[in-house]
């Protein structure tokens, strides 16, 4: 998986959102991701990363292996 497939799947779950994502090791499966979303209002961070999980879906289990998240309410 590469920077631009990853951000199209968040693209896809959190319209309207700025999203970039950074491959921490060149290998595709640790990253570290901003998604600063609409979507994310009235949501705590916990919250906030279970739904980021929640959208990756069978992603977590299987391509990506390590995930860090910045997740921040846009406006």
């Amino acid at each position: 998986m590469d920077s631009k497939e990853l951000e199209s799947i968040l693209n896809e779950k959190f319209p309207g959102a700025y999203i970039k994502a950074t491959d921490l090791t060149g290998g595709g499966d640790h990253w570290r991701v901003a998604i600063h979303a609409p979507q994310f209002v009235g949501l705590n961070l916990v919250e906030q990363h279970q739904l980021v999980y929640k959208s990756l879906g069978d992603l977590m289990k299987s391509t990506i292996h390590a995930l860090s998240l910045d997740t921040q309410i846009k406006n």
